[in-house]
C-alpha cells in the first residue's frame, strides 16, 4: 500500500509539473510565417490556391492520402467556397473554407480539424516578383489548445513547414505542365518546318501493333489512347493538369508497311509504381528535332512526316523516331491537331 501511495504521489507531482510547465512556458496557440518563391506567373499561381478543387490536388495535407474523400461546395472558388473531408485510414475529418479572397493578392482560409470548434486560420499573400516569378507568404494562426494537449505546439510549425515543402514540389509539377501546354498552344505556326531542341520526357503508355490500312490505324490509336488516359486518370488518380499531351512514337519508314508498330504514352513528372504489365515507362531523351505543326485528318499526316524525312535527307542528317504530340486529344471522326517531331543527328 505504501508503494502504491508513493507511486500515486510521484504521478501527481509529475502531472502537476507537466501542467505547470505547459501553462507557464508553452503558448496556448502558435503564430508563424513561412515564405517561398515559385518560378511561375502570379495569375497561374493564384488560381491554384483560389480554386479548392485545384488546391486539394497538389496540397500535401490532402493529396498525400489515398483514402481521403472530399466533397466540394459551390461556388468552388473564391470567397465562400468550401470543402468537407473524411479520411477513414487516419480516422480524421474536417472542413475548410475560404473566408476572404482578393484576386492575385491574398486569401484567408479557415481549417476545422476533427472535433475542434476553433479553426486554424491561414492567410496567404501573393506578390509578383517578375513576369515569371511569384512570392508566396503564409501567416498561420493555430487554435488555442488546453493545457493537456498544448505540447503539440512544439512541433506544429515543423509539421506545417514540411507540408509546405512537399506541396511546393507538387505545385511546381502541376504548374510546369500547365505552362508547357499554354506555351505550346501559343507558339503554334502550322505547316512550316522548324528546328527545335526538345526536352526529355517520361512517358507512361503501351506498345502496340496495328493494321496500317485506311483509317484502321487511327481507330486503333483512339482505342489505346482511351486505355492509357483511363489508366492515368482513374488507376493513378492523375488530374488533367498533372500530365502532358499524349504522344505517339513510331519509325517514320514503318508507315509504308501494311502493319505498323508504335508506342502511345502520356508524359508524367516522375516514375510511379505500376502493377499492370500492359503499361510501361519510356524515357524520351532531349534532342534536336525537325518539327511541323499539322491540323487535318490523321491519315494525311503521313505527308507531313514525309516532308520532315525529305528535309533531313536534304540536309544530310540521319533520322530516328517520329513523334506525334496530340495538342488536342484525338476524337473519332474529327481532325487532329498535332506537333510532329523527327529526331535528327549527324
Amino acid at each position: 500500500m505504501r508503494l502504491l501511495k508513493f507511486l500515486a504521489v510521484i504521478i501527481l507531482l509529475l502531472l502537476g509539473a507537466y501542467t505547470a510547465s505547459m501553462y507557464f512556458f508553452v503558448d496556448e496557440n502558435k503564430d508563424f510565417t513561412i515564405e517561398r518563391q515559385v518560378d511561375y506567373p502570379l495569375e497561374k499561381v493564384y488560381s491554384q490556391f483560389d480554386n479548392l478543387q485545384n488546391f486539394t490536388r497538389w496540397n500535401n495535407y490532402f493529396s498525400s492520402s489515398k483514402t481521403i474523400k472530399i466533397d466540394y461546395y459551390s461556388p468552388y472558388e473564391g470567397e465562400g467556397s468550401a470543402i468537407s473531408y473524411t479520411d477513414p485510414a487516419k480516422e480524421s475529418d474536417g472542413e475548410m473554407f475560404i473566408r476572404f479572397a482578393s484576386k492575385d493578392k491574398g486569401l484567408r482560409y479557415q481549417l476545422f480539424e476533427d472535433n475542434n470548434e476553433n479553426p486554424t486560420v491561414i492567410e496567404v499573400k501573393f506578390k509578383k516578383v517578375s513576369e515569371n516569378q511569384t512570392h508566396i507568404k503564409w501567416m498561420v494562426h493555430t487554435p488555442k489548445l488546453p493545457v493537456w494537449t498544448r505540447v503539440q505546439n512544439f512541433w506544429t510549425e515543423d509539421r506545417f513547414t514540411e507540408n509546405i515543402n512537399k506541396s511546393m514540389v507538387s505545385l511546381k509539377n502541376v504548374l510546369g505542365n500547365k505552362v508547357e501546354k499554354d506555351n505550346q498552344l501559343a507558339a503554334i505556326k502550322y505547316d512550316s518546318i522548324m528546328v527545335e531542341k526538345d526536352e526529355s520526357q517520361m512517358l507512361l503508355g503501351i506498345n502496340v501493333s496495328a493494321s496500317n490500312k485506311k483509317d484502321a490505324l487511327y481507330r486503333n490509336l483512339l482505342m489505346n489512347f482511351n486505355k492509357v488516359y483511363n489508366f492515368v486518370t482513374i488507376d493513378l488518380g492523375k488530374k488533367d493538369d498533372e500530365f502532358g499531351f499524349p504522344v505517339m512514337i513510331a519509325d517514320p519508314d514503318n508507315f509504308k508497311d501494311k502493319e505498323i508498330s508504335y508506342y502511345l504514352g502520356i508524359p508524367l513528372s516522375k516514375k510511379e509504381g505500376v502493377t499492370d504489365n500492359n503499361f510501361s515507362f519510356r524515357t524520351v531523351n532531349g534532342a534536336e528535332k525537325y518539327i511541323i505543326y499539322y491540323r487535318g485528318s490523321f491519315e494525311s499526316s503521313v505527308k507531313a512526316v514525309q516532308q520532315l524525312v525529305q528535309k533531313a535527307k536534304k540536309d544530310e542528317f540521319r533520322y530516328g523516331d517520329v513523334s506525334f504530340t496530340f495538342i488536342e486529344p484525338p476524337v473519332e471522326n474529327q481532325n487532329v491537331n498535332l506537333k510532329i517531331s523527327l529526331s535528327v543527328f549527324k
